[in-house]
């Protein structure tokens, strides 16, 4: 199993990014994906999670609202849209297998968001 994220960097406050999982050595599209991050000094915490077959989903209250997650099986790629960045969602974002339970997860992109 291997999780590679991308699309982490450094942005202003009301900004986006797009983040990106690349998933390999198991069936992707049997899976639900998450997204997890951890703050400096802190724990992590559970972002969102999507259904492999419906893509229904669900979002921690920080983030409803404002993050979008989502998942291309032909690519085996999840992904997560965050809008309106504020810099409390600073954090090491990480992908992982499972829903309320992970197995793997990736190293990690880090997302910075200070003016």
């Amino acid at each position: 199993v291997q999780l590679v994220e991308s699309g982490g960097g450094m942005v202003q406050p009301g900004g986006s990014l797009r983040l990106s999982c690349a998933a390999s050595g198991f069936t992707f599209s049997s899976y639900a994906m998450s997204w997890v991050r951890q703050a400096p000094g802190k724990g992590p915490e559970w972002v969102s999670t999507i259904n492999p077959i419906t893509h229904s989903t669900t979002y921690a209250d920080s983030v409803k609202g404002r993050f979008t997650i989502s998942r291309d099986n032909a690519k085996n790629t999840l992904y997560l849209q965050m809008n309106s960045l504020k810099p409390e969602d600073t954090a090491l974002y990480y992908c992982a297998r499972g829903g309320p339970s992970r197995d793997y997860r990736g190293q990690g992109t880090q997302v910075t968001v200070s003016s």
